[in-house]
This record gives structure tokens, sequence and C-alpha cells, in this order.
């Protein structure tokens, strides 16, 4: 099937999709962008989360089809050349990325969340992270890096 989609503001066209691949198949193995990770396969982990018109959605659950005339954002569309997003800016600043595999489903979830509830309370921040895991650490530096990246996304100064 052909698929037509919005990725990171550009358009994509591609043919002969297979009608059972995932969103993530094609973000990966189509496309090429390897931020969205395949982790469990079965949505539990959010290494796989992109954003779908803005929500976040496991993309190793999401049909391909689904994507079809929609805006998808991946992790590899938030910074402007050398310039990180505000939420990737609060990531790096507290130390919230340790590995790396987990990061980028977590600042896309943070984002959706920060667009629903622009000054989340650490309550609505670990509520909202709970489908992400990580391996690495606890999550206080996560929650700090997501009051901070929504601080930078109010334009509010340098200190969460």
């Amino acid at each position: 099937m052909a698929l037509n989609f919005t990725l990171n503001g550009h358009k994509v066209s591609l043919e002969d999709v297979p009608g059972e691949a995932t969103l993530l198949e094609v973000l990966r193995g189509r496309l090429g962008l390897l931020g969205a990770k395949e982790g469990c396969g079965v949505g539990e982990c959010g290494a796989c989360t992109v954003l779908l018109d803005g929500k976040a959605v496991d993309s190793c659950l999401t049909a391909a089809w689904q994507a079809a005339g929609r805006q998808v954002a991946t992790v590899e569309g938030l910074a402007v050349g050398d310039e990180l997003h505000p939420m990737q800016k609060g990531f790096v600043e507290t130390g919230a990325v340790q590995c790396g595999f987990c990061t980028p489903g977590m600042i896309l979830t943070a984002l959706d969340l920060v667009e629903q509830s622009p000054e989340p309370s650490d309550e609505q921040i670990r509520r909202a992270l709970s489908g992400n895991l990580c391996r690495c650490t606890g999550y206080h530096d996560v929650v700090r890096a997501v009051r901070r990246g929504a601080k930078y996304m109010r334009g509010e100064g340098e200190e969460a």
C-alpha cells in the first residue's frame, strides 16, 4: 500500500508498505530513524514512543497505515540545527539521559504531557511516564528533567 504522512514537518510518501507493518518498522527500517527503539514489542516499555498528531503512542503497536494523512514526530525532529529542544535541554542538564535507550520515548511522552499541562506536578509527571521504563537509574532525575524542560518551554529562566 502507499503511505503518505508528515514526519517531523516534512511530507513522506512511501510505496509498497505491507499492510501489517508497524509505524516503528517504517520509521526504523524504511526511513532510517533510529530514535524510536523496539524494547519489548508489546507496548510495555515506551522505548518506541513517537507523537502522532501530538499525542504519545507506542509505535510498535501502531499500524503504519494509521499514520496516513497525519503528523508524526520523532526525537530526530525536535532539535533545530545544533539547538536542542527545551525538553531535550532539560534532560541533558539534569543528567537524565543515562545510556539513552529510553530517553527519546521519555522526552516525547514529556512533550505530550507538557502540551496538556504546561506546569505539571511531580505526580502528573510520574503518572505520564509510568509507561516508560528505564533500567539504568531511578526516575528522580527524569522528573527533574521534565520540570526543567517544561519551565524552558514556558520561556522561564535557566533554573528549574
